[in-house]
């Protein structure tokens, strides 16, 4: 394996089957912690006395290696995008935004059952469709545009051009942003996987929506292949 250095951040793995082993390592390895028992349980303890903290963590590493995973897939080699620490800190920031909704729409969907405000009480089923339901039809919306902004305001600044709002508006395909990221990933994806996601213990639930935005790369960057002229 070489790599080719062009900038902080910006890089190149020849040889696709290296840098293949070398990221189903590292994700092993991200998934071994928190499945053995003994490093089980420093997560454990971790994640209950710093739950922002490990959120942070989990997403600056898993959804950065998913958005590997999908230039890999649309370029067919490894490469990386200029400002890539500073993509990585925004999902980890996200990561945290994501830690406090879970809970506010947790705790907001178990109340509303209990008054009988949504039908299902006593189900686990009923909560987690409809805390899935209910976030991915109103939180998650804004958080994809919130990232699709930060990630073309980068885009803009390391191209040289002005990166304010108007041409970040502008950059954006809002169209793709709309008729897919929306309305197909959301109810054909995002809500199913949520669903699953609210059926674990409370403590594995930001772990499990770190680990699916790898999958979604997956998808979103098979879309993007088979429809060139739509990236």
């Amino acid at each position: 394996m070489t790599l080719g250095f062009v900038g902080f951040g910006d890089w190149e793995v020849h040889g696709m089957r290296t840098g293949d082993y070398l990221w189903i390592m590292a994700l092993a390895a991200v998934v071994a912690f928190f499945m053995v028992p003994a490093t089980q349980q420093i997560f454990l303890v971790q994640i209950r006395a710093h739950p922002y903290l490990i959120g942070f963590a989990k997403f600056c590493v898993l959804a950065t290696m998913g958005e590997l995973l999908a230039r890999r897939i649309v370029a067919e080699r490894w490469t990386a995008p200029q400002g890539l620490v500073k993509r990585a800190l925004i999902w980890g920031f996200l990561g945290m935004a994501i830690v406090l909704i879970f809970d506010v729409f947790a705790g907001g969907v178990m109340g509303a059952l209990n008054k009988g405000l949504l039908p299902g009480a006593g189900s686990r089923l009923a909560f987690a469709f409809f805390v899935s339901t209910l976030m991915n039809l109103t939180f998650a919306p804004a958080m994809m545009l919130t990232h699709r902004m930060t990630d073309t305001y980068l885009d803009l600044k390391y191209e040289g051009q002005a990166a304010g709002v108007t041409a970040i508006v502008e950059r954006i395909d809002w169209e793709g942003f709309v008729s897919f990221v929306l309305l197909k990933t959301i109810p054909v994806f995002w809500i199913p996987a949520h669903t699953l996601t609210f059926l674990l213990p409370p403590e594995y639930r930001v772990l499990a929506a770190a680990l699916l935005s790898i999958a979604l790369g997956a998808i979103l960057a098979f879309a993007k292949k088979k429809s060139p002229a739509r990236t």
